[in-house]
């Protein structure tokens, strides 16, 4: 045997061996505790919704799951420590829309395409959108055509750049051609607070912060960026039976691994995710927040990432948005 087959040979052999090994940890997976990154603050959606699941499937694994809040870089700081994570199972991302935003907006440190192995959408969220009283429109056509008569008067507030909010928004301008100022914030509370004020005219707020802005007088609803009228407040219209066809925007969220996740792990927490969220009492917390359980196949999830990456980058691009430093 030669110098050429004996390299052969043992790196045939060393590939042989950490398929072995890997297909014995997968079937012996878990056997310890099990971290759910957040890469958003402790309190905030992305975190209230991990909340809910987190217990059920450390029941259903066996093992410990703990949540790992590491916010900073709109989401990337903690994208990035999971990707850089072994692909064992025991290191997962619970990521939001911002996760498709990101890659046609920032420079990562990671391809969000490549980089991770899809697990399953978690929930779906629309957003309402909410406008000053003084504003007067009372539906979307409204909107579009004080718009156009009034280019670059009409003030939108979001919970900063990349934002579902500030996404929605943007499509919004795009899809019905018409020019708002987004006015970008460091935070939900401080939007409300000036929309309240009168400040800035519009946001595009998740359905749990906005209705009780909306039924309380305060703002007045006007629609919800859903296909479909949300099933919390079904006398909110949708964008597209409003004026703008084709209209749709979900603050989503969904569970990922890093790359080469092995399948057996995949299946595995992807089908007792299926059981979770297939729950009366895990829908009915989500439908307090305003979201709606939407669990796929990782397929399903892969598909859903890839579009949504591909329909924020033309809109990003459409509209000229720049990110500033985090």
């Amino acid at each position: 045997m030669n110098t050429k087959q004996l390299c052969t040979l043992t790196f045939l052999s060393a590939c042989v061996s950490c398929i072995f090994m890997q297909s014995a940890h997968s079937a012996d997976y878990p056997n310890k505790p099990i971290r759910i990154v957040t890469p958003y603050p402790p309190g905030g959606g992305v975190d209230n919704v991990a909340r809910i699941y987190a217990p059920k499937l450390a029941q259903a694994l066996g093992q410990q799951v703990v949540i790992d809040s590491r916010p900073g870089a709109s989401g990337i700081i903690g994208a990035e420590a999971v990707a850089k994570s072994a692909p064992d199972g025991y290191t997962l991302l619970h990521d939001a829309t911002a996760h498709s935003v990101n890659p046609s907006l920032r420079k990562l440190p990671y391809e969000t395409l490549k980089d991770f192995t899809p697990i399953t959408l978690l929930v779906v969220n629309p957003n309402l959108l909410l406008i000053h009283p003084s504003l007067p429109v009372k539906n979307i056509r409204d909107i579009i055509s004080l718009a156009s008569n009034r280019p670059g008067q009409i003030t939108f507030g979001s919970a900063g750049i990349g934002s579902a909010q500030h996404m929605a928004g943007e499509l919004f301008k795009y899809m019905a051609k018409i020019d708002m100022v987004h006015v970008p914030y460091k935070g939900g509370g401080a939007v409300y607070a000036d929309l309240i004020g009168g400040h800035i005219q519009a946001y595009f707020g998740n359905m749990a912060s906005s209705l009780p802005h909306a039924k309380g007088g305060k703002l007045k609803g006007i629609a919800v960026t859903s296909a479909k009228r949300s099933a919390s407040a079904p006398e909110f219209p949708t964008f597209a039976e409003s004026g703008v066809p084709g209209y749709e925007v979900y603050e989503w969220n969904g569970l990922f691994g890093p790359a080469n996740l092995p399948k057996e792990i995949v299946t595995r927490i992807n089908a007792e995710m299926g059981k979770i969220l297939a729950g009366a009492d895990v829908k009915e917390r989500f439908f307090s927040l305003g979201a709606e359980a939407a669990h796929s196949t990782p397929e399903q999830h892969a598909d859903y990432v890839r579009a949504e990456v591909a329909k924020w980058q033309k809109v990003i691009v459409a509209m000229r948005i720049k990110a500033t430093s985090d």
